[in-house]
């Protein structure tokens, strides 16, 4: 076993550890899936960047950017920066004060049980295809650094996440955010410096790049194809259970405004490592035959060994920090507005029991997903995209909005999904996601101004 495991299993024991030790104090379902409701700005700051910057920013961006140049960063760090930090300008407080456990709670007070159900049954997939996509980077990098066949490497992944992840819960999952995402931007700069130093200097490096492969908004067909890929990172994660968790641990609405910004900028800023790893590596091994190597691959010839062992700790970091969030999304979300409505008499022991249950079964299930996938950045946009149209649609007008009822919900929620399930499966539709969102917002003032005029109607009778 060569150094670099060593250090490897050494920092996954680490992590475990902590995660332990702080999870012996969670006593209730508000412990394990919200921290308490206690969080300051800079726990808040870093678990929101943490949680958000995780395998499709290192593993998945860097590779898109090698094959499609610049503009492969779209969605990473560019679109899931810009939905950090609109969460933070204009969602963040109305959302602190509505006092939620999950976002699927929203859907209940404020448009029906009914709604909640459908609401839950589409996030919950969102939340495990998430989780999948940073089980198979897990891989990735445990492949390049061990050697482990690829099977091996996603199913030692997949049992290192979903341990870590029904111990700790959020009180857990914020504190180590914080000692992963510093380790993460160490890292990462690591890396950063002794490439610029090897190609001594931006400039130069700048020089070697092709220019067409700097352009941001190049390579785009239409200004409808920049806005499709533009809209999934967007609004498609606005509404992501891992996301609201958030706002709703922090102590003070404010903060949660404060810090979703700041963790917005600050992902922005440091996701431009891997992007520009992406563009070098294209120069310097153009014939990778997996692209989503990339990153790995560059730390593994240029780093020494012990910044090479805190490169690879931080890329763990970058996984661990965001799949414990997205298998707990998915638990709390089938616990808590699933089960529990069932069962309304449980005490917080058995919720805590159950929902822990519920992270080892989806994360058998995003194992799984893991298994067949094709690459993380696929599984990071169907994650974001996956029946998120019309749950934008009805979460904008359910917290800004009194117009609209049950009804324009379930046809807003039922018509966006079908419009974009349809697009995706059959090819037919050139902008699937947003022609689904532009269907789901029809659909929604259509059926509520029916419901306005029959509320009406039956007044006036």
């Amino acid at each position: 076993m060569n150094l670099e495991a060593i250090g490897l299993i050494l920092y996954v024991i680490l992590q475990l550890v902590i995660s332990a030790v702080v999870a012996r104090n969670i006593k209730t379902e508000d412990d394990y899936l919200l921290a308490g409701r206690r969080l300051g700005f800079g726990l808040a700051t870093f678990t929101f960047f943490a949680t958000w910057f995780g395998a499709e920013t290192c593993i998945g961006a860097a590779g898109s950017v090698y094959e499609r140049g610049f503009s492969g960063g779209y969605a990473d760090p560019f679109g899931y920066g810009v939905c950090l930090v609109l969460m933070g300008a204009i969602f963040a407080i109305p959302l602190w004060r509505r006092k939620l456990t999950t976002v699927a709670d929203l859907y209940r007070v404020r448009y029906s049980p009914n709604v909640e159900r459908i609401a839950v049954l589409l996030m919950i997939p969102t939340s495990v295809l998430w989780a999948a996509a940073q089980i198979r980077a897990f891989s990735e990098v445990l492949g390049a650094t061990t050697k482990l066949q690829f099977f091996e490497a996603v199913t030692a992944g997949a049992i290192v996440c979903i341990t870590y992840t029904s111990i700790g819960g959020m009180k857990a999952d914020v504190i180590t955010d914080l000692i992963q995402g510093i380790m993460l931007i160490i890292g990462l700069l690591i890396l950063a410096g002794i490439l610029l130093f090897s190609f001594e200097g931006i400039h130069k490096i700048m020089h070697s790049i092709p220019p067409n492969r700097v352009d941001l908004v190049g390579g785009y067909e239409s200004v409808l194809a920049g806005i499709e890929d533009w809209a999934i990172p967007i609004c498609g994660s606005i509404t992501a259970q891992e996301l609201v968790a958030r706002v709703l641990s922090i102590r003070s609405p404010k903060i949660a405004r404060n810090s979703a910004i700041s963790a917005g900028v600050l992902y922005v800023l440091v996701g431009l490592i891997p992007v520009g790893c992406g563009l070098i590596g294209a120069i310097l091994f153009p014939n990778l035959s997996n692209p989503e190597q990339v990153l790995p691959t560059l730390a593994k010839h240029y780093l020494p060994t012990l910044p090479y062992i805190v490169f690879v700790g931080a890329l763990f970091s970058a996984i661990l920090s965001t799949v414990d969030s997205t298998l707990l999304a998915a638990a709390g979300l089938g616990a808590h507005n699933l089960i529990f409505r069932i069962r309304p008499d449980l005490d917080d022991f058995h919720k805590v029991k159950i929902t822990r249950i519920s992270v080892i079964i989806f994360g058998i299930i995003a194992w799984i997903i893991a298994l067949k996938a094709s690459s993380v950045l696929h599984l990071v946009e169907d994650a974001s995209s996956f029946g998120s149209c019309g749950l934008f649609v009805t979460f904008v007008f359910g917290i800004f909005s009194k117009f609209g009822g049950a009804k324009a919900a379930l046809c807003a929620i039922v018509t966006g999904f079908v419009v974009w399930f349809f697009g995706k499966l059959t090819g037919t539709i050139s902008y699937p996601y947003i022609t689904a969102l532009a269907v789901s917002a029809f659909s929604y003032l259509a059926v509520g101004t029916i419901e306005k005029w029959s509320a009406r109607r039956m007044l006036n009778s």
